[in-house]
């Protein structure tokens, strides 16, 4: 009996075969445009995310040019524990996490606020000049961005040592500081970010329910409780969303800014894994030990993604899956 319904099942499936088919012959000819416009961003992940994962095999060899990537000898774990083994590991990752942290802690809040505060502004004119002040910093590119914070924070004819000055007080060498750099890259960044972030809640408390609303003001409530009681919970599942997606990328801070805002004086607060690995690995063509790195990094960052989407999903029923 049992084989005979095994075999029913089979041949059920493979009469609905040509059925799915057709339906996917049908979908394609009557929508090919919107299949068209998935080709771009498919092959683009497909070339440049999910190719280059293959490669990360050289993490477990010891790569040999003229052998190429699968033709280099194993090693197993080797450049794993190189890495663990460095009397630098622990401070490389403490650095990491500690601006990751910093950023995340301070940056994360601000975005709501401001989209909080522009959607409460009346003034339309007004409104729309605040979010183009706060938006613009975002079109900055890193290296320009970086020069303005030189520019500004220099010891002798920076605009802030200049107002010090002013007032008095010492010229201070900010970025040869190593406890300021912390504070430097993430305020700086939040002023580069917030405007950019704080679109995705306007996009989320446009969509709340305008009932809401009038039933707030029907039952006397004011601005700040209508902020508490309708807008935070409107946008709670995008806000959840966003922190899990921050937190996923808390390993994974940006290389191009610490590496341009380092020198010799801030590199104790400054050097973290993306730094290291761009000297040590591939300054120095070692990239075995690079990708290593760069993998450990990855699954790290993996690790806490699926641990804190588990956590929102268990709490408050809003989740990536």
């Amino acid at each position: 009996m049992d084989k005979g319904l095994v075999t029913s099942q089979r041949s059920l499936i493979k009469s609905s075969r040509p059925g799915l088919r057709e339906a996917a012959t049908r979908s394609f000819k009557k929508h090919w445009q919107l299949y068209l416009l998935i080709i771009p961003p498919a092959l683009y992940f497909l070339i440049f995310k999910y190719y280059p994962i293959l490669n990360a095999v050289l993490a477990f060899k010891d790569y040999n040019v003229t052998k190429g990537i699968w033709g280099s000898p194993w090693v197993g774990f080797k450049n794993f524990q190189l890495f663990f083994e460095n009397p630098l590991f622990w401070t490389l990752v403490k650095n990491t996490i500690l601006i990751s942290g910093y950023l995340l802690i301070v940056g994360f809040p601000i975005p709501i606020l401001l989209a909080l505060a522009i959607n409460e502004v009346r003034n339309q004119r007004f409104k729309k000049l605040v979010q183009l002040v706060s938006f613009a910093p975002y079109f900055i590119s890193t290296v320009v961005m970086v020069s303005i914070i030189m520019l500004f924070l220099a010891p002798r004819l920076g605009f802030v040592n200049v107002v010090m000055n002013h007032f008095g007080m010492d010229s201070i060498n900010f970025l040869g500081e190593p406890g300021m750099f912390r504070s430097i890259y993430v305020w700086s960044d939040i002023w580069q970010t917030a405007g950019y972030y704080s679109v995705i809640f306007l996009a989320a408390l446009a969509g709340v329910d305008p009932s809401l609303y009038e039933a707030a003001k029907v039952d006397g409530a004011s601005r700040f409780q209508k902020i508490i009681h309708v807008d935070l919970p409107g946008i709670l599942p995008t806000i959840i969303v966003v922190l899990i997606l921050n937190v996923g990328n808390v390993m994974a801070i940006g290389f191009e800014k610490v590496y341009l805002l380092q020198n010799p004086l801030n590199t104790v607060n400054s050097e973290i894994i993306a730094t290291y690995v761009y000297k040590v690995g591939l300054l120095n063509a070692n990239y075995s030990f690079a990708t290593a790195v760069g993998l450990f990094n990855s699954v790290i960052n993996l690790i806490l993604l699926i641990v804190v989407n588990g956590m929102a999903k268990k709490f408050s029923n809003h989740s990536i899956w």
